[in-house]
């Protein structure tokens, strides 16, 4: 079920359609095969500490996230055919559309919070 997220710091809106991998399969697959990833739209990838963009067909943002939602490392527009180190502090990644992080002002340290997507309640 789609849920929203919300950069608590900076008071902005990053995604309202973001969705769940917590499966081995839902995690390996991630945003593998997508050629397009509209802005309100993500994936919460748990647990995960490192993602990379190998098969990919578009740029994304990512956010490296501690269990308490807090930004540890922030990758904006990451190209196809990459690799992250691995973020041990981490526990989960956000990955968003190019241009989220720009727009939105989001930086290490920034609190983020989800909530269940009111149009789906």
């Amino acid at each position: 079920m789609p849920f929203t997220v919300r950069n608590v710091t900076k008071d902005k809106l990053l995604a309202t359609q973001a969705e769940e991998a917590r499966s081995f399969g839902a995690r390996f697959m991630g945003l593998m095969g997508k050629t397009e990833l509209p802005f309100g739209h993500g994936l919460h990838i748990v647990p995960c500490n490192s993602i990379h963009t190998f098969f990919m067909r578009i740029a994304i943002d990512a956010l490296f996230l501690d269990r308490e939602l807090k930004v540890v490392k922030v990758f904006a527009s990451l190209p196809p055919w990459r690799a992250t180190s691995v973020y041990f502090a981490t526990h989960s990644v956000l990955e968003l559309p190019s241009g989220t992080v720009a727009a939105s002002g989001t930086r290490e340290g920034d609190q983020l919070a989800l909530s269940p997507n009111s149009a789906n309640l």
